[in-house]
């Protein structure tokens, strides 16, 4: 009945049987356009430097030299700081909810880190406050909401808590034998 239109027309400049060819990237306008984007992106949460040049290089109108460029400004600017950012999240992470080691490192690892500066991000973060001190925090709040364990299975399920969230072996046995004791004080 109806015959299918081709809506799309040929342009006269248009060759079919040519690659495309990379379109060519103005230098000053593709700069200042990805440091504003850098900028942008950071004003919405703080980004590791991984993280911003994966986030810059998504657009077309940019390279990996452009980029390079811009974060080396912001790095002089001291807009981005992978060790004081670090920091910063791990801090930010342990007010926020009581973890351990093991979860707080790999929270940092997924924001494209190092790992060294992991390693001296979580030491500083437990410097300020103790893994100790964390796991009575978490374990306070457990036993608010849940009670104290009456069972096996009650005290598995506590037990399998903590070191979902990321307390050592050592800590969370400990802590157990505490709260299984009969002189165990709930408001310590």
């Amino acid at each position: 009945m109806f015959k299918k239109r081709n809506w799309r027309a040929a342009k006269p400049h248009e060759d079919s049987d040519e690659d495309e060819t990379p379109r060519e990237i103005n230098p000053e306008r593709a700069r200042r356009k990805t440091f504003d984007r850098a900028v942008n992106l950071l004003t919405y949460k703080p980004r590791s430097v991984k993280e911003l040049r994966e986030r810059l290089l998504e657009k077309t109108w940019t390279n990996e030299e452009i980029v390079d460029a811009v974060l080396e400004k912001l790095k002089e600017y001291n807009y981005l700081n992978d060790e004081q950012f670090a920091k910063e999240f791990a801090a930010s992470k342990l007010r926020q909810k009581p973890i351990g080691k093991r979860v707080l490192k790999q929270k940092l690892a997924h924001r494209k880190l190092d790992k060294k500066t992991v390693d001296e991000a979580i030491e500083k973060a437990f410097e300020e406050t103790p893994e100790a001190e964390i796991i009575k925090q978490a374990v306070a709040k457990r036993l608010r909401l849940k009670g104290k364990p009456g069972t096996r299975e009650d005290a598995k399920k506590f037990y399998d808590y903590l070191l979902r969230q990321g307390f050592s072996y050592d800590l969370v046995n400990q802590k157990m034998r505490e709260i299984n004791s009969k002189d165990f004080d709930e408001n310590e």
